[in-house]
């Protein structure tokens, strides 16, 4: 799933810090002014941070205490300071119409900080209408990295989300909503040499799992990523392509085996993400395949979720929806087809869901930790921060190299909850619900699952 076959094919031949619950430094709710402390300057469009970049202000990827992005906020009579953490007395202000690093006495380091919608605040030029804000984006391109000093609007919105964030103890196991909870991931999961073929030859020499899909279970994955090709035989699991893929499983087989785990166990909910390359009509005909699998599927979309927000994981068993369903593919190309996934119950992942970006790099060498939205492009914006109201989507974050090399995922799993913790749930506002890994029986990745789910990120 969302590996370069040139990648794999290259690699091929190659051939648990613990979260202490930190201080509480912002409430949920815009106050007129934050508390003093240190902060991420994250844009409300993009979620992209602030960052000091030579004495330039621009948006960067959110790299945790990396890259010059943490500010610290304090008073400086009826306005405020930013000050940068790495380069103290240098601070967050003005430079004509672009943002700058100045030194923190000049009067171009001063913001008059507002609030602008929950948890949403502009930074204003005292005594002027000049604002903090993103520059206006080229109809063919992201928004310019460098920041501009102009008017408000949607633009000079910003989050100050807190370094230290404040956390709250989890609820008990009958009140917790299905957004408070964190899910050990298999990426690709079908991609095993245990239950069939994944991959043509060389390829599969180097499977991103070692461990079939019922011991998957078994072992408390609960969150799945398959890719889906169309062949003459429907629905098939393979990577990239089916071609040369010598005993290649169908998708009705491994969810077959899923809604089979979940009769077995009531109490238990799955979740399926579809890399998706097959017709709606060929995956409506693969779902009819499945027995029983009308009796656990989940279907946000009936049931108020989008108004109500996240049921609690309690209700959801009781009413016996525990199998959720997501695909990547575009509603509008499903809607020019005339079938839409989601009139049979598969639920158009980027209308739920946020999700990084899902590379940190080759199977060897260094990685970039760097959380940033995997829907940020030209022509695409849907920021890890998104929310609406009442409704706080789902946060799929992804932590794996191009190719699933063993010993180099061993060591990456390791630093899961770490990464989680530092980067990406600050750059998204809310905790990961899924954590998806390669060889997630190495590095012991279930020890940031049991981490996360200990406390609520407000």
């Amino acid at each position: 799933m969302r590996t370069p076959h040139a990648l794999l094919a290259t690699t091929a031949a190659l051939a648990a810090a613990v979260v202490a619950p930190p201080p509480a430094t912002a409430t949920s709710t815009a106050a007129a002014v934050p508390a003093p402390g240190t902060y991420y300057v994250q844009s409300a469009t993009t979620g992209l941070n602030a960052a000091d970049s030579g004495g330039a202000v621009e948006q960067h990827r959110p790299r945790g205490n990396e890259d010059r992005q943490q500010w610290r906020l304090k008073a400086n009579g009826s306005s405020s300071l930013l000050e940068n953490t790495d380069t103290p007395g240098t601070c967050l202000g003005r430079n004509g119409d672009q943002a700058a690093t100045v030194a923190c006495t000049s009067a171009d380091a001063a913001w008059e900080i507002a609030p602008a919608g929950t948890d949403r605040y502009t930074l204003k030029a005292p005594g002027a209408a000049r604002h903090l804000t993103v520059a206006p984006k080229p109809s063919d391109a992201t928004y310019p990295a460098r920041l501009a000093v102009g008017g408000a609007g949607d633009l000079a919105a910003w989050y100050l989300t807190p370094v230290d964030p404040a956390t709250g103890p989890m609820p008990p196991q009958e009140q917790r909503t299905l957004d408070q909870v964190t899910f050990l991931t298999s990426h690709n999961a079908y991609a095993n040499g245990v239950d069939g073929g994944f991959a043509p030859p060389f390829v599969n020499l180097v499977p991103n799992q070692t461990r079939g899909i019922e011991r998957q279970l078994a072992d408390g994955v609960r969150g799945f990523m398959l890719d889906i090709h169309q062949t003459p035989d429907g629905a098939i699991l393979c990577h990239n392509s089916c071609t040369l893929v010598s005993r290649p499983v169908a998708l009705w087989v491994d969810l077959q085996r899923m809604v089979d785990f979940l009769k077995a166990h009531p109490d238990q909910f799955v979740t399926v993400f579809l890399e998706d390359y097959v017709d709606p009509g060929v995956l409506r005909a693969e779902l009819a395949r499945v027995n029983g699998l009308s009796d656990v599927l989940y279907r946000p979309d009936r049931t108020g979720v989008r108004q109500s927000g996240w049921p609690t994981m309690a209700d959801l068993a009781a009413a016996g929806d525990r199998l959720l369903i997501f695909t990547d593919h575009s509603r509008s190309a499903d809607q020019a087809a005339g079938l839409t996934r989601d009139s049979f119950g598969v639920m158009y992942q980027r209308e739920w869901t946020v999700e990084n970006y899902w590379s940190m790099g080759s199977g060897l060498g260094s990685s970039d930790w760097s959380c940033y939205s995997r829907w940020y492009d030209a022509g695409t914006n849907i920021p890890l921060t998104r929310t609406e109201p009442g409704f706080r989507p789902l946060f799929v974050m992804n932590h794996f190299r191009d190719a699933g090399l063993t010993a180099t995922a061993t060591t990456d799993n390791t630093k899961l909850a770490d990464r989680a913790r530092r980067f990406c749930q600050p750059a998204a506002r809310k905790k990961p619900n899924f954590l998806a890994v390669d060889h997630y029986d190495r590095g012991n990745p279930a020890t940031a699952v049991a981490t996360l789910n200990s406390y609520t990120y407000p």
